[in-house]
């Protein structure tokens, strides 16, 4: 009888973690999963996303933080896995200017555990979440791959491009298969409560006002989870292969001349107005929101908008999902959870 392959899935109980390692169980994978139930938000929303996942016999759970010395090598040792999805992080462009060590702790240290771990237990393919804040302040859309992203504009986004500086380096030396996607503005179910859609719906519910940054001036690439987590599952199974010659690279492929990797986006192509957003969550909850309106928060950026042609040449898929339909699924799963 054939073996389940096995998946290590870091951040396996926050938001993208649950959806990831739910469609990788449904798939038959075996999972293990990683997480320190950082209290960054709401501990009891992780352990509820944990607890459904541990349903699933296929499903084990590793409460601690990557960072932890020994931790991923003796795993990946003990494990073995076939592939590796990488979300561990702390995330958060505005908490990153009041708490960078955090970022330091998890997202650097925390990236090169998990890369001398697979150096040493060499897993079939690594895929590490990026973000498109590595963008940082380019005014050129829709963001491609192949674009320089040399100016961040929050550490959270620095810390993010050296991890696609990091992986690169032991893709090139130690020949370990990476994906790095930089994936935009996610949204669904589950979701984190410091998102703007969490955020909104929470206040408007509450009857209070909400605050609206640039004076609602805003536009964002906003991607369903499930249609990221298709994206990701369709990856899995494109591990990059290390071109023989650079000219053998396709044209709009950022795979590496000298290496197994490369960076796709994940987003859906079609950037959405916050207004238009706030509109959709108006319909859903049927409620007028009051707008508090705001200046730019630092660190933030006006726009971003994905090139998805790579990820569709790569997989034949696009996430889809309209605002309209993905903000109503949102808020029907909010009033279930909270009662409201």
């Amino acid at each position: 009888m054939k073996q389940p392959r096995t998946a290590l899935v870091t951040g396996a109980a926050g938001f993208i973690g649950y959806f990831t390692c739910k469609r990788l169980l449904a798939d038959g994978f075996r999972v293990i999963g990683v997480d320190n139930l950082s209290d960054y938000y709401d501990v009891r929303l992780k352990e509820r996303r944990q607890s459904e996942l541990l349903q699933n016999p296929g499903f084990r759970i590793v409460n601690k933080a990557i960072e932890t010395p020994q931790l991923l090598m003796d795993l990946f040792e003990a494990e073995q896995p076939d592939i590796v999805i990488h979300l561990a992080a702390q995330a958060g462009v505005r908490y990153s200017i009041d708490n960078p060590r955090s970022y330091l702790e998890s997202n650097l240290v925390g990236t090169f555990e998990l890369l001398e771990a697979a150096r040493a237990f060499p897993p079939g393919h690594m895929l590490l979440a990026s973000t498109s804040s590595a963008y940082g302040a380019n005014t050129e859309m829709p963001y491609r791959e192949t674009m320089k992203a040399d100016h961040q504009m929050s550490f959270y986004a620095a810390t993010k491009k050296a991890n696609e500086a990091m992986a690169h380096s032991y893709a090139h030396l130690f020949g370990l298969p990476v994906t790095m996607f930089r994936f935009f503005t996610v949204y669904g179910p589950w979701g984190r409560p410091d998102m703007a859609l969490f955020r909104f719906t929470k206040a408007m519910l509450a009857g209070e006002a909400i605050d609206v940054y640039n004076h609602g001036e805003m536009m964002r690439d906003f991607t369903f989870v499930e249609d990221l987590v298709e994206a990701v599952r369709r990856l899995v199974d494109t591990p990059p292969i290390r071109p023989d010659k650079p000219k053998d690279i396709a044209d709009g492929d950022s795979l590496s001349p000298v290496a197994p990797w490369r960076i796709v986006n994940i987003g859906n192509s079609r950037p959405v107005q916050l207004g238009d957003m706030i509109a959709a969550v108006e319909e859903a909850l049927g409620v007028e929101a009051r707008r508090n309106l705001m200046p730019m928060q630092p660190g933030d950026v006006p726009a971003t908008w994905a090139d998805a042609d790579l990820l569709k040449s790569l997989t034949g898929y696009v996430p889809q999902t309209d605002i309209r339909e993905g903000v109503g699924k949102f808020i029907e799963w909010y009033r279930d959870y909270y009662q409201a």
